[in-house]
């Protein structure tokens, strides 16, 4: 069951020729059968990645969006503090669970991950770090089983229709 995912990388540098994280991103949501609706780099500024992610919420062709970038705890990382924000449900196990995996591969360095995800609008949004590494991992390990239906005892996908339900 394919799903709209829009994809925006959070960088000061990043050029679209050398977003490799956002470029990675991309060919997994394609290789997986979804729909990519659009991809984005804005600068690590928070009112800049929100109005971004604000306006893909509205856009009922976008069920699902990952950034990658400005997750970290220097002074212009702010993504967190920019999708934290909008989010109408937080969905803590997806840090957790990131620093879980991400132990595996890079030890105590993972505390310095603030990877978030949750729902905004009935839109899922995963924050995940700039790393291609840390972008595999999320996407390999955790985002692309509860994005596919198939996944079992449950998954992300089939709780779209009830986001919106007050």
């Amino acid at each position: 069951m394919p799903i709209g995912i829009a994809v925006l990388t959070v960088s000061d540098t990043r050029k679209e020729q050398d977003d490799k994280s956002g470029q990675l991103l991309v060919a997994r949501i394609k290789e997986a059968g979804h729909l990519l609706r659009e991809k984005k780099i804005v600068p690590d500024d928070v009112y800049r990645i929100r109005a971004t992610v604000s306006n893909w919420c509205i856009d009922d062709t976008i069920q699902a969006i990952i950034t990658t970038g400005g997750t970290g705890i220097t002074g212009r990382d702010g993504t967190p503090e920019a999708v934290s924000a909008l989010l109408d449900k937080e969905i803590t196990g997806f840090g957790e669970t990131f620093r879980i995996i991400s132990y595996e591969q890079i030890n105590t360095s993972t505390i310095q991950s603030r990877a978030i995800a949750g729902v905004i609008n009935g839109t899922f949004v995963f924050c995940l770090p700039g790393s291609m590494n840390a972008c595999a991992t999320a996407w390999d390990k955790i985002i692309s089983f509860q994005l596919d239906y198939r996944t079992r005892p449950c998954n992300l996908v089939e709780l779209m229709p009830r986001l919106l339900e007050k």
